[in-house]
């Protein structure tokens, strides 16, 4: 993908060029298996003095998600004025805390951890950079992750909703909204887990997001070949293809994806620039928004 690093280099001197003075901040976003990590790694480490992490390596830790599951099933964040949360029975409770401990939304990333990385990066200090094991659903140990000696010239930031905006709510898209659902028939109100990701985008993750000095996104051609990409990663990463209860088990994950990542497939985020790729990954264009 020479293209898309030809692209940072763009990017990073004209943004050097003006702010001299602290590192250029580039986030790349895209879905699954886009192969963001990929470039970003790559462009870090035949670069000396960018720094590279992802939002997957942020992930709250599972005791932290397990707190949060447990305390936005009872008590979402504020809905709008008017609007009265409505009481779950313990068989409700547990299925919404199975929405929210689940990794990957917004929601689930230490934005709080993410800043306070690309603030000590700017600095004359060795930082050291989070990973998360996902193979243990939890945050590796602080000894494993790896050390930058800043400070930087570039941070360059990769995630899968990285520019992602609210998507709007309409009727339930997949089996795992529909476990959301709490009455019979659709209502935005009886939202909770997907109330609590349209609060987190719009608040949160806005404010994490403006602070780029541009965003880069991967449009894959569509959402059916980004479960195609998924897959594959998971064959990569085990070494064999994956069995019929694997792939269940990773169409059930990747709802948890779905309406965000349709919502930008259709350009609904805040990239300053999109990368068109073809399935192969080919970039097919590129353009400025």
């Amino acid at each position: 993908m020479s293209e898309i690093a030809a692209l940072i280099d763009k990017l990073i001197t004209e943004t050097r060029a003006r702010h001299p003075e602290r590192p250029a901040l580039i986030g790349v976003g895209g879905a699954q298996g886009s192969g963001k990590s990929y470039v970003c790694r790559a462009y870090a480490n035949a670069h000396a003095g960018v720094a590279h992490f992802s939002l997957d390596d942020v992930y709250l830790t599972k005791a932290e998600r397990e707190a949060r599951a447990e305390r936005h099933a009872d008590d979402p964040p504020p809905f709008p004025p008017g609007r009265e949360p409505v009481l779950r029975d313990a068989a409700t409770h547990a299925q919404l805390k199975q929405l929210f401990v689940t990794r990957g939304p917004p929601g689930t990333h230490d934005l709080g951890l993410a800043k306070g990385l690309t603030a000590r990066l700017r600095r004359a200090l060795p930082t050291p950079l989070p990973r998360f094991d996902k193979s243990k659903d939890d945050r590796a140990p602080e000894d494993a992750w790896p050390v930058f000696e800043g400070p930087a010239s570039t941070i360059l930031v990769d995630g899968w909703c990285l520019g992602a905006k609210p998507p709007p709510p309409s009727a339930p898209m997949n089996a795992v909204e529909q476990e959301d659902v709490l009455d019979i028939e659709f209502s935005d109100q009886s939202w909770r887990w997907q109330s609590a990701i349209q609060y987190d985008l719009a608040n949160e993750y806005a404010i994490f997001f403006a602070a780029f000095d541009c965003i880069i996104y991967l449009q894959a051609p569509s959402w059916e070949i980004v479960r195609v990409w998924r897959g594959e990663q998971e064959e990569e990463t085990l070494g064999r293809p994956l069995t019929a209860e694997e792939n269940a088990a990773l169409d059930r994950f990747v709802m948890h994806y779905e309406r965000v990542t349709r919502d930008m497939l259709a350009g609904h985020h805040g990239a300053h620039w999109i990368v068109r790729l073809d399935r192969a990954r080919n970039v097919i264009g590129i353009e400025e928004r």
